[in-house]
């Protein structure tokens, strides 16, 4: 059968080779194609010259609306496109669309890892901007990669550009980090609410703070609640945040969930970012996308304009006719470790490894996911000895933040600092645990890494890890279906970057510091 399509840039790709008729995500033929056609669009004017301020914030915003699980909408890509033709007149120079229209496998290999780097980048550069934060050397470097994906033939260039990324990525991940703490204050360490009240409510997924929070404060005397959705459970761990009384709690699981739990939930639910799926009827009269999310059918709050806020109104409004959300469960969740917090907390984590109450900390970050193989999650922590503990961050974490609830000396043995781009503060608190122990190599440290990843963000976070200078790290449930075997060759030799096998085993080489 012809292929229809063709896309590897997640780890649920069809039999971890590439989508070929329909997306995994849901995503059709139609609409890879006008993804296709956008990345031809941002390369053409990476080719044209170098970026300004304005056409910088338009390739990370195209770039965002292609990650996985973040646009399905047709005409808003459509939209998208038309302005990208607008300052490249649409280009005669010749180049096809599409991942397979290099035909040399290790050259796309290269070329395609550093494209799904720029639009992990690209999401975090995003969310920094909303904020009031860019860096255009961030967006040079975006010229420069893209314009390389094409240009460049030399695949010993193209991995040089990938490392850098990882660098970039690094830079992004701080000025998100700098844009959220001075926007909503230090993370503290909280207990959120699993449970559901008796007010309508509404939900709000994706990572969005500042949705969040205008959302807030259009509806604090509404006689509603409002509850969060998947990786936006960080949000209760903000100062600013967290001040609002009917901000009620965090309600269902990750991503992929969201089909139950968003038909249980009764009330409307915004979109703020990726990590949407095919909506279902059970929902679909009251679900609204905002940002660079958008589905077919789907209401789309508008942006900002001259500086106001977005109007949230009709949400609001609907939720004050729907009932309160269907309880899925009752308890707590602990969370806020960010790097701030470390200081709170360094004291005793060193005395801890000092007396050997802890003996190993295991970074299990990144992406939860459909596949029945992240079952190995959830079992590599229930089975860590009880003089472990785990530093998480992003919606992985769901897979045992509700299992492992112990402490070691007062330490809790779950440590989530967040969204999957506070990452950025697992590696700045290994980094502060190198400076005090007085070790001479970050990877002398008693810590392993066992990342779960699924789409381009944690392509992005991975090079972060390798730039600062982590080996030995686990990634799957499968590596990466767009690396060819020689690009995966040079990536294990050069980092140690190695697939999991199964629980039992990889506790033990962890332990070992393997």
């Amino acid at each position: 059968m012809k292929e229809k399509m063709f896309c590897f840039q997640c780890q649920e790709t069809c039999r971890n080779t590439g989508c070929t008729l329909n997306g995994m995500c849901g995503k059709k033929p139609e609409t890879a194609g006008l993804m296709d056609e956008i990345i031809r669009q941002l390369k053409l004017m990476a080719l044209s010259g170098p970026p300004d301020k304005n056409s910088g914030r338009l390739v990370i915003q195209s770039l965002f609306m292609t990650i996985t699980n973040t646009n399905f909408d047709d005409e808003a890509l459509k939209k998208q496109l038309d302005k990208l033709i607008g300052l490249t007149g649409n280009s005669d120079i010749a180049f096809s669309a599409g991942v397979m229209a290099c035909k040399n496998e290790d050259l796309r290999s290269w070329r395609e890892l550093l494209t799904y780097a720029l639009k992990g980048i690209a999401a975090y550069a995003e969310h920094a901007a909303v904020l009031g934060k860019e860096d255009e050397s961030i967006y040079q470097f975006f010229f420069k990669a893209l314009k390389a994906t094409v240009t460049e033939e030399n695949t010993g260039n193209l991995t040089a550009l990938v490392l850098e990324a990882g660098a970039v990525a690094v830079k992004t991940m701080a000025l998100l980090d700098s844009a959220n703490t001075e926007k909503f204050g230090e993370p503290e360490i909280s207990e959120v609410k699993t449970g559901v009240g008796d007010r309508p409510g509404i939900l709000v997924s994706g990572h969005d703070l500042l949705d969040l929070k205008e959302l807030l404060e259009q509806s604090k005397d509404s006689r509603i609640d409002i509850y969060t959705h998947g990786e936006m459970l960080p949000a209760h761990y903000y100062p600013e945040l967290k001040k609002y009384p009917h901000l009620y709690g965090n309600y269902g699981n990750a991503w992929h969930l969201q089909n139950k739990e968003f038909a249980l939930f009764n009330g409307p639910i915004l979109m703020t970012t990726n990590c949407i799926t095919p909506v279902q009827e059970a929902y679909r009269n009251r679900i609204f996308t905002t940002g660079m999310a958008g589905y077919p059918g789907v209401p789309h709050i508008a942006g900002r304009q001259n500086g106001a806020e977005k109007d949230f109104s009709a949400i609001i409004e609907l939720a004050k006719t729907c009932p309160p959300p269907e309880k899925l469960e009752d308890g707590t969740i602990t969370g806020g470790f960010a790097h701030a917090c470390f200081s709170a907390l360094a004291d005793k984590i060193v005395d801890a490894v000092k007396s050997g109450a802890i003996k190993r900390f295991v970074v299990m970050a990144g992406c939860d996911g459909r596949h029945k193989e992240r079952s190995y999650y959830t079992d590599v922590a229930e089975n860590l000895p009880e003089d472990t503990v785990i530093f998480t961050a992003g919606c992985a974490k769901y897979r045992y933040n509700k299992l492992v609830t112990d402490h070691i000396a007062g330490i809790p043995r779950v440590l989530d600092a967040g969204q999957c781009n506070d990452c950025y503060s697992l590696a700045v608190i290994a980094l502060k645990l190198k400076e005090i122990s007085g070790a001479k190599d970050i990877n002398d440290l008693p810590i392993s890494f066992d990342i779960a990843w699924y789409e381009q963000k944690a392509v992005a976070v991975l090079l972060a890890l390798l730039h600062l200078g982590f080996k030995n790290i686990r990634l799957g449930p499968t590596l990466p279906a767009f690396l060819s075997p020689n690009a995966a060759k040079t990536l294990i030799g050069t980092f140690g970057i190695k697939g999991i096998t199964d629980p039992a085993t990889d506790i033990s080489n962890m332990l070992k510091g393997k």
